[in-house]
Order: structure tokens, then sequence, then C-alpha cells
């Protein structure tokens, strides 16, 4: 499982193909000890996201699995498909049926929070525990969603949006804005890794064909209704009994801290680990973010 140059060293594991309901998805799997942590991914991105902080906690002991939900990285991007939260949520179920995971410990990271909470709420007595990495919800008052996804977001916008999708050029040019925003904030070296890593993973996953554009327009597209739905069954969140670790980098410009705050209201097992990182924290400090996951 070894990649290219500017990736980590992972440990053994395997990959796999496992059926979903609207098609196969790519999955790897780390053995280890006790309930599975299920790392989810986010609009831009894929299961790669992960590389820098899979190694610490498997290097603990742990078991991980990571997935690629359908439309994007490895996984099947069936012509015509249709994506939602909800298909989301199901494949988050395959792969933890696939695998015989009695008990698992999703692990969200940007728009997967729907995925994992909703998960939890609908299948109770398959989770162990929850960990929240800067990721979204519900509806929230300090909020900002990047400018990136407010435009693809935005009904209003759906004709510009489809046809900025079928032009490389224009969406590489909205991509680059996005990008540098996002590195406004970040340290020197987190900035570094940023260049190194992250954002040839995100050219790559709408560069190669299939391209993940059209599930990330169609993602994109229903991420405000989604947040006024999750927003009605806030108040079931009081109902998740096991321990919700919410690991936030703090120099996030978009799901900032507050967002976490408003999460923790609603979730009475919730516990807040602050730290200083930017929005894709399991990158620029993968051994705090594991030593919080596994505290």
């Amino acid at each position: 499982m070894n990649h290219a140059s500017t990736h980590p060293e992972l440990p053994q594991g395997r990959e796999l193909r496992v059926p979903g309901p609207g098609g196969t998805l790519s999955v790897r799997h780390f053995d280890g000890a006790g309930p599975a942590f299920v790392m989810m991914h986010g609009f831009p991105d894929n299961q790669h996201i992960y590389d820098h902080l899979i190694p610490h906690l498997v290097g603990a002991g742990r078991q991980v699995v990571t997935f690629d939900f359908l439309g994007f990285g490895e996984s099947d991007k069936p012509a015509g498909a249709t994506y939602s939260f909800r298909q989301q949520v199901e494949d988050l179920a395959a792969v933890v049926d696939h695998l015989s995971l009695r008990r698992v410990i999703p692990v969200a990271h940007d728009s997967s929070g729907p995925a994992a909470l909703n998960f939890a709420l609908d299948y109770p007595d398959r989770v162990d525990g929850m960990v929240l990495l800067n990721c979204l919800y519900a509806e929230s008052a300090t909020m900002r969603h990047p400018e990136f996804i407010e435009f693809f977001a935005s009904p209003a916008l759906r004709a510009l949006t489809d046809a900025v999708v079928r032009s490389p050029a224009q969406f590489a040019w909205i991509l680059q804005f996005q990008r540098a925003r996002f590195q406004e904030v970040l340290a020197d070296e987190h900035r570094e890794r940023y260049h190194a890593f992250l954002g040839p993973l995100i050219d790559a996953n709408f560069r190669e064909q299939p391209s993940s554009g059209p599930a990330f327009a169609q993602m994109t597209g229903q991420l405000l209704a989604e947040e006024a739905s999750n927003s009605a069954r806030l108040p079931e969140l009081a109902s998740i009994k096991v321990p919700v670790r919410l690991v936030w980098g703090v120099n996030d410009p978009y799901l900032n801290t507050g967002v976490a705050e408003d999460m923790l209201r609603h979730l009475p097992t919730g516990t807040y680990h602050p730290v200083q990182a930017g929005h894709w924290l399991q990158i620029d400090v993968p051994v705090e973010t594991a030593a919080a996951m596994l505290s």
C-alpha cells in the first residue's frame, strides 16, 4: 500500500471492493484491536486525506477502515448516478456490514458529518463512539461555507454551476481561488504539506476520468436542504449515549470553533479537543489528531 513520495509510509493493510447500493466502493482495511475507526471524507477529496493519520492509529494497535463514497476517489462513478446524503449513510452501512464489524467508531470530516451522525441515530447498536473532525451537520450561526461550496450550493445558480462543472478551465479557476483562501490561515509547514499532498489529491479527484465532478455538484446542490433537515433532528442527538470526541482545527475559517460549540450543546457525551491546525487537521497535525482520538 505504498504511494508516491509525497505520501507517508502506510502500514500493511488490504484493499478491497465492497458492493454498495449504487455501485462498488473502494475500501482499505488495516487490522488492529478494538472497535474500528471508520473514517470518511468530505466533498472535494477522498479517503487519502487520512494517509498521514493512519500510521499513528494503527501504530497504537487500533483497527482502521477508510473508504471512498460512491462517486469519489476510486469508488464507482456510474453514468447518470444519483448521489445524496442518505446514500452516504447507506455506503457507510454497506462497508460496516461487508467487513462484519459489529460496533464501529465513525470518523467524520467536512461534509461527512451527516453520514456519521445520522448513522449513529439510525443504527445506535452499531456505534461504539464517534469522532468529529471539523465537520458540518446542521445550520450554525457562525458557520461559513467556503465560497467554492456556497457557489455550487445556491439553487438560483444551478444553470451556471452545471456549466462550470462541464468546463475544466473554469472549474480549475474557482478551485484555485478556494485553495488560496484555505492556505491564508495555515502555518508555513502546513502550507507546504497542502502544496505537496492535498492540492494534488484534490486536483486528481476532479481531473481523472470518470471525474468526481458530478457527485460533487449533486452533493453540494443538496447541502442547504440537508443542513435544514438535520437542524430538525438536533433534539435527537441527545439520544447518542456513546463518547463523541470533537477534535477541531482552530484555524479553520469556515467550519470554525463556533460550529463545534453548537454541536456540543446537543451532544451530552461530547468532549472538545482543539488543535492548532486548519480545516484538514488530520494532514496538518496527525500526531496530535491521533492522540485526541485515542485519549
